[in-house]
């Protein structure tokens, strides 16, 4: 069967971006990206740019723009995103069946693990972040919640055959009892909705020059702050509390953090460990794919799913990070 991505050629992003009035000269560089379709698009006397196709069906145009609305509100209060270009007082645009938009190239490297200058940095521009994202509600975005992250993933494993028969029972047995725990955690912990990055690992985040940018927004959504400082931080737990205070220490200057979030880590982990695999299941119809993941249903690759999942259903039991 074809997937709609197939006909996304070479000749076709040039095409795309010239109708906007750009002139190429005709290098197109496919970049690292599976949800999308991104690639760097050389111009005529000027640097290049970066296409972005969106997925068909995934997003309506009205959460899409709603995603360029929040980009473009950042930027507007000097927070350094890569903001999408405007053209004729649009951002998104249309090009045979693709939706698609245009960013500046923005070169770097992301944070080093660990690195507690870096941290406080990051804790300062997270802060500025969701300053601008706890002003208002997002209306056309889903927020991050137990529902589609675990019991919709989970379903999604079940129903559709990827694990092995024979390992069913034992997945199905934790997953569940994992989704209970973190229910309950969820249900006792207060916490506040805000609009995030929602996919903030430090590979969405470009330093260079001595300036941090926040890249790729598409997931962004409603959901608790600790969303976006959790994957900052690595390494055990002696490393990772004082890793925390560096975070939140810059992150206070600009927004209030409430530590009581602090107890949604690990089950923002294990709601991060199953979605991505029903990510993997619900996209294995794209040809790019299997090959880039050829572990992705196999045994072992399940029988792998099943001991971390223990693992993190035994780490929601273990006290929560605490700032001191």
């Amino acid at each position: 069967m074809s997937h709609p991505f197939d006909t996304l050629t070479p000749d076709l992003v040039l095409d795309a971006v010239e109708s906007l009035g750009f002139l190429s000269d005709a290098r197109v560089l496919a970049l690292n990206s599976y949800e999308n379709r991104v690639y760097q698009v050389g111009i005529e006397g000027a640097q290049p740019l970066v296409a972005k196709f969106y997925r068909p069906g995934r997003w309506s145009d009205a959460a899409i723009l709603e995603e360029h609305s929040f980009t473009a509100e950042l930027a507007d209060c000097e927070v350094p995103v890569v903001a999408p270009l405007q053209h004729g007082g649009r951002s998104l645009f249309e090009h045979q069946g693709f939706r698609f938009a245009l960013f500046p190239r923005r070169g770097g490297h992301a944070p080093e693990p660990g690195n507690l200058d870096q941290l406080y940095r990051l804790g300062q521009l997270l802060g500025r972040l969701h300053a601008v994202g706890a002003s208002k509600p997002f209306e056309h975005r889903e927020a991050l919640a137990v529902e589609n992250f675990g019991h919709a993933s989970l379903n999604t494993l079940l129903e559709d055959g990827f694990v092995p028969p024979d390992l069913v029972p034992a997945f199905e047995s934790v997953a569940r009892d994992l989704l209970k725990r973190v229910e309950d955690i969820y249900t006792r912990t207060p916490h506040q909705l805000i609009r995030l990055h929602g996919d903030l690992h430090p590979g969405n985040l470009m330093h260079r020059d001595e300036v941090y940018h926040v890249v790729d927004l598409d997931d962004c959504r409603m959901g608790p702050a600790v969303q976006d400082l959790w994957m900052m931080l690595a390494g055990s737990r002696e490393e990772r509390l004082g890793q925390l205070a560096e975070l939140i220490d810059g992150y206070n200057e600009f927004h209030d953090f409430d530590p009581r979030e602090l107890a949604l880590i690990e089950p923002l982990r294990a709601l991060r460990q199953l979605h991505y695999s029903a990510w993997l299941a619900r996209r294995w119809d794209d040809p790019a794919f299997p090959p880039s993941f050829p572990w992705f249903g196999q045994p072992r690759y399940w029988g792998d799913q099943i001991l971390a999942l223990r693992e993190q259903l035994a780490a929601l039991d273990e006290p929560a990070l605490k700032l001191f």
